[in-house]
């Protein structure tokens, strides 16, 4: 059998696990809000944005051609760099997870990249990495959409507590229950479309460098990407749902709906314009927006930091791990060729 057939079949493999280890360790983005506020049981929470992050995924390809032909050259890395690429982002994703912390899936994966490919060719300049397309639609995104979150999750939550200051807050919770459930649908359909995408454009990308030919992203690549996330989301990360969903700050259901709210139509215009997008950044930064109309204090801002952190570090460290990762593969693939050759 044709080895590059194999290294293939293991990379689309690796893709779905990433895929799927990106819905559990993101299942926080479309249902901490959700269960923080008891307005859906958990089992109930994971299952409801499990479906609907499968359809999300089902609904468009717009970032995965970003992440296909869009951030790194095809004609100088090879099927090996996507490898090494995948293998740093889920050691990444898996680190994050196990520390609680709602780090970026797609920055793991968009750094990985990078780092794989740089340290591949054993270069930097525009003929690996398209960097005016990284600085459009990774760099600017990335410190700009957590402001945008905050501050629209906040002009949101103060327009809307002018609306209803004057009612209990029993009546507040009985109309917004209803309606958190709705903004819900909407963050989980979203984060799916985006989410979903990144691994399908890995998958394309590897295919293509296998057959030398541009590839459609068709229903076979879409499908099994959009099955992993889901059952990703279905297994629940629980320790970043309590992260975003309770410790960072105290919800009610109209908290909940107002940050969900502003992350899904955020989310939903970077996937019509193929922003391979945090959407981890996007819902926290909501929340603290939401949260902040209380009072400033009422943000656990130290809790904020770890998760800044985690957000800086993710891009340089996952460059540098698959970077690492990749530059030992060719250090072991030329020992082994020398070894045979002597």
């Amino acid at each position: 059998m044709d080895p590059l057939f194999i290294l293939l079949v293991i990379i689309i493999a690796l893709a779905l696990t990433f895929d799927y280890i990106n819905g559990f360790h993101d299942a926080a983005n479309a249902i901490a809000t959700v269960v923080a506020t008891r307005v859906l049981s958990p089992k109930t929470a994971v299952l409801f944005g499990a479906v609907l992050n499968f359809a999300g995924a089902m609904a468009g390809t717009e970032v995965a051609a970003t992440v296909a032909k869009g951030l790194v050259n095809p004609a100088v890395i090879s099927l090996e760099t996507i490898l090494c690429a995948l293998i740093g982002a889920i050691i990444w994703n898996l680190i994050t997870w196990w520390k609680g912390l709602p780090s970026s899936s797609s920055h793991a994966l968009i750094g990985s990249l990078m780092g794989a490919a740089c340290f591949w060719v054993g270069g930097v300049d525009g003929s690996v990495i398209y960097w005016d397309k990284i600085l459009q639609k990774v760099v600017i995104p990335m410190f700009s959409s957590p402001l945008i979150g905050f501050f629209l999750g906040y002009l949101v939550m103060a327009t809307l507590t002018k609306i209803v200051y004057k009612y209990s807050l029993n009546r507040i919770n009985r109309v917004f229950k209803p309606l958190q459930i709705v903004s819900a649908g909407f963050m989980a359909f979203h984060h799916g479309s985006n989410d979903a995408q990144k691994s399908m454009g890995i998958i394309a990308l590897a295919i293509m460098l296998y057959s030398h030919h541009p590839v459609v992203i068709d229903l076979l690549i879409i499908l099994p990407c959009a099955i992993a996330i889901a059952l990703g989301t279905m297994s629940g990360g629980w320790k970043i749902i309590r992260t975003i969903g309770s410790k960072m700050i105290r919800l009610q259901p109209i908290h909940g709906f107002a940050a969900e709210t502003t992350a899904s139509l955020c989310i939903a215009y970077a996937s019509h314009s193929g922003i391979p997008l945090s959407t981890t950044h996007i819902i926290t930064s909501s929340i603290m927006g939401v949260g902040a109309t209380k009072r400033l204090s009422a943000v656990k801002w130290s809790l904020v930091g770890s998760i800044l952190w985690a957000w800086v570090l993710t891009i340089p460290v996952t460059f540098f791990l698959s970077g690492g990762i990749a530059w030992l593969y060719k250090w072991a693939q030329a020992s082994l060729r020398y070894q045979f050759n002597h």
